[in-house]
C-alpha cells in the first residue's frame, strides 16, 4: 500500500519550493521581439488570488471549471487557481469546435466556463466568465490553500480519442506526487535548470512537463509566446539559456529543417507524444551532440517509461520503468510474462499516478484492469535488462494472414530509409472482408525504396501490400499518430 501526506493540495505542492526563492524566474513567455518574465512571488500571488476570485464568484469546493482559454499564462493560472481552492479544473485544447466542447461540457456538466477570445464556447447552461474578469482576479487577497484527502478529485483530463471516442479521465491530488519519478527517470531535472517546452499552455504535456515539473523543483520554465514557429525555437532557446528542450518528436523534426547550431546551455532534449524515430534520435545527436531521451505515457497515468541521463533507454525500446514505478508484461489472463515475451503492458494499482476512473464509466474503468494491475492499451516485450520495447497499441494492432503485427514493427524500419520523412503503418479494407497492411510515408523517398526497405528487413507477411504518399499523417489533438482514421479514410478510397 503506497503511503501518502494525510492532507495535501496539488497546487500547494508544486508552488512550495517557488515560496522560498520569490524573487527567482517561475515563468518566461519567450517571443522574437519580446519576453514576459513572472517571478515565483507573482506566480504565486496570481494562482491564490485567482483561487480567491473564483470562491467569490459563487464556486466552492468540488465544483467544476472549464478551462477555454488560449495559449496564454492565464491558462496554467486558472489551472492552479482553481486547484488551490478545491475546485475541479478541465484544460481543454483551444482548437476545439463548439461541437466538441459541448459534448465535453455535457459529460462533465461545469459549473462555471472561463473564456478566451476567439476560443469556441459550449452550448451549455453554465455561467461564462471572460478571461478579462478572470485575470482581475490575480491581484486579490490569498485564499487559504484547500488541504484534504489526498485521494479526492483533483483535476480532469480529457484521452487524446486516438482509440476511439475521447474520455475523462479523473485524477486524485496524489498525481503530482508520482510526476517525481520524472526528475531523474526521464529529466534529469535541477532546481538551476531553464526547461524550454515547445507546446502550448494549454496542452496537458505542456501544463506537466513544461511548467509544473520545473515549479515542483523551482526552477524555470520557458514557454515560446502565441505563434512562433518550431523554426524559431532553437534561436529562441539559445537567446533564453535553455538547459532543457521538451516538445513532441514532430516539432523536433522541424527544429533541425533549419540551419543553427547548438548552444553551450544545453544538456540534452526530451520527446514524448508518439514514437520517436531512430533516425531523428540520431539527426539530433549529429546537429548538437545531446541526446534525445524519450517517454511513453498516457492520460490515465502521465509518462512511467523513459531513457535518461543516467540511464539512456538500449535501442529499439521506449526506455526503462520510472523510479518507484511498477510495470509488467501481462499474458491474456492477467499473468506476468519473462522477457523476451510480448504481452499487454500493465502499471500496478499502486502507482500514485494512476487514475480515479473514467468520469461516469464505471464498466470502462473495469475494462482496463486485470486484477491489481491497469491495462495501457499498449503491446510491449521486456528486454533481459528491464528495458522495454513498444509494439504498438493493441487496437491498432493489423492481422496479416493470420499473424499479428504491431505498427512500430513496420515503420521501424522503413522511418531509417533516407528522406522517408514521416512514415505510419495501418490496416485498411480493400474490398469487402478483405484487408492489407498499407504504409503511409510523407518524404521525397520513392516508393521503390520502401519497398526495398520492407523486403530487406520485414518477414513477408509483415511487409505493406500497398504505400501511399501523403503531404501530412493525421494526428489527434495532442499530436500523435491517427491510424484509426487513416484506416477509416484509406479503406473507404478502396472499396
Amino acid at each position: 500500500m503506497t503511503l501518502y501526506p494525510t492532507q495535501m493540495n496539488l497546487a500547494r505542492h508544486v508552488l512550495a519550493a517557488g515560496e522560498a526563492t520569490p524573487d527567482k524566474a517561475a515563468l518566461a513567455v519567450i517571443g522574437l521581439s519580446r519576453a514576459e518574465r513572472w517571478s515565483y512571488a507573482r506566480l504565486i500571488a496570481a494562482v491564490r488570488g485567482t483561487a480567491t476570485g473564483l470562491l467569490r464568484a459563487g464556486l466552492v469546493p468540488g465544483d467544476r471549471l472549464l478551462l477555454r482559454l488560449g495559449n496564454r499564462p492565464a491558462f496554467p493560472v486558472a489551472y492552479l487557481g482553481a486547484i488551490a481552492a478545491g475546485i475541479v479544473p478541465i484544460p481543454t485544447s483551444a482548437l476545439l469546435t463548439r461541437s466538441e466542447i459541448t459534448r465535453i461540457a455535457q459529460e462533465t456538466n461545469p459549473a462555471l466556463v472561463v473564456a478566451g477570445a476567439g476560443v469556441a464556447l459550449p452550448d451549455h447552461p453554465a455561467r461564462v466568465m471572460d478571461e478579462t474578469e478572470l485575470s482581475a482576479f490575480e491581484t486579490l487577497p490569498p485564499a487559504p490553500w484547500d488541504m484534504g484527502d489526498p485521494e479526492r478529485l483533483a483535476y480532469i483530463i480529457y484521452t487524446s480519442g486516438s482509440s476511439g471516442q475521447p474520455r475523462a479521465v479523473m485524477h486524485a491530488h496524489r498525481a503530482i506526487l508520482a510526476r517525481a519519478a520524472m526528475f531523474e527517470g526521464w529529466y534529469g531535472l535541477r532546481a538551476e535548470d531553464r526547461l524550454l517546452h515547445a507546446g502550448a499552455f494549454n496542452w496537458t504535456f505542456t501544463l506537466g512537463t513544461g511548467l509544473m515539473d520545473p515549479w515542483t523543483l523551482g526552477a524555470t520554465a520557458l514557454i515560446p509566446a502565441d505563434g512562433t514557429e518550431p523554426q524559431q525555437i532553437p534561436l529562441l532557446a539559445a537567446r533564453h539559456g535553455a538547459s532543457l528542450i521538451a516538445a513532441a518528436p514532430g516539432v523536433f523534426r522541424k527544429m533541425l529543417q533549419t540551419e543553427w547550431r547548438p548552444w553551450t546551455a544545453l544538456r540534452h532534449g526530451l520527446a514524448a507524444g508518439e514514437r520517436l524515430d531512430p533516425a531523428l534520435r540520431a539527426a539530433w545527436h549529429a546537429r548538437t551532440g545531446t541526446e534525445l531521451h524519450e517517454a511513453m505515457g498516457m492520460s490515465e497515468c502521465s509518462t512511467f517509461l523513459s531513457g535518461s541521463p543516467a540511464r539512456p533507454a538500449p535501442d529499439g525500446t521506449a526506455g526503462f520503468a520510472q523510479p518507484g514505478r511498477r510495470i509488467a508484461i501481462l499474458d491474456e489472463a492477467g499473468a506476468e510474462l519473462p522477457p523476451g515475451t510480448p504481452g499487454r503492458l500493465a502499471v500496478h494499482e499502486s502507482d500514485p499516478g494512476l487514475f480515479l476512473g473514467y468520469l461516469d464509466q464505471p464498466e470502462e474503468t473495469a475494462s482496463r484492469r486485470a486484477g491489481a494491475w491497469f491495462l495501457t492499451g499498449d503491446l510491449a516485450e521486456a528486454t533481459s535488462e528491464g528495458a522495454i520495447a513498444m509494439l504498438g497499441r493493441t487496437d491498432d494492432v493489423m492481422n496479416a494472414g493470420g499473424y499479428r503485427v504491431a505498427p512500430a514493427e513496420i515503420e521501424e524500419p522503413l522511418a531509417r530509409v533516407e528522406a522517408a520523412g514521416e512514415v505510419a503503418a495501418a490496416e485498411i479494407a480493400v474490398r469487402p472482408g478483405v484487408t492489407v497492411i498499407a504504409a503511409f510515408w510523407t518524404g521525397t523517398a520513392s516508393r521503390e525504396a520502401l519497398e526495398l526497405a520492407a523486403k530487406e528487413h520485414l518477414a513477408r507477411y509483415k511487409q505493406p501490400r500497398d504505400y501511399l504518399h501523403l503531404d501530412q499523417l493525421p494526428r489527434t489533438a495532442t499530436g500523435k499518430i491517427n491510424r484509426r482514421a487513416l484506416r477509416d479514410r484509406y479503406s473507404k478510397d478502396h472499396l
